[in-house]
Order: C-alpha cells, then sequence, then structure tokens
C-alpha cells in the first residue's frame, strides 16, 4: 500500500489511465473483428461500411494514447488493402 500522497495519488490517476485505455481498446479491437470476418466472408459491402469507424476508432486511441500511432497507421494500411482487394 502506498504511503506518500504522491504515491496515492500516482495510483488513482494510473487507474483511471487503464479503465479508459481498456475502453478504448476493446472498442476497437471489436470494430476491426467485425471488419476482419466481413473481409473473410467476402462482404463487400459491409466491409466498405465498417472500414471507416474502424480508421476512426483507431485514430482516436492513437490522440487518447492507447496504440502507437505506427502501430495504427500499419493496421489502417492493411485493412484499407484487404477491403479494396474485395472490389
Amino acid at each position: 500500500m502506498a504511503h506518500h500522497a504522491s504515491a496515492k495519488k500516482r495510483i488513482r490517476q494510473s487507474e483511471r489511465r487503464r479503465t479508459r485505455n481498456r475502453l478504448v481498446l476493446t472498442t476497437v479491437r471489436t470494430q476491426i473483428k467485425k471488419l476482419r470476418r466481413a473481409i473473410e466472408g467476402g462482404q463487400r459491402d459491409e466491409a466498405q461500411r465498417l472500414l471507416p469507424g474502424a480508421i476512426r476508432g483507431l485514430h482516436k486511441a492513437v490522440t487518447k494514447g492507447g496504440v502507437h500511432w505506427k502501430t495504427a497507421g500499419r493496421t489502417v494500411s492493411r485493412l484499407v488493402r484487404a477491403v479494396s482487394a474485395l472490389a
């Protein structure tokens, strides 16, 4: 257990950040999973509908600090290539 006031504050901060990051990351992962399922199923219209939401979610995760910007860029690039390969 923390004894210093600064250590107690650090615990509170990290808990808030952890819950925010988990929310952002689980939302993004769900969007990406839905998109990948549509791609694997060959559902072009569904994939094109889900793509902007997944991209927006990844960019938001970068802004919130949940995902590194290069990881997000690489993931977006791969998703866009996969969706355009369906067309």
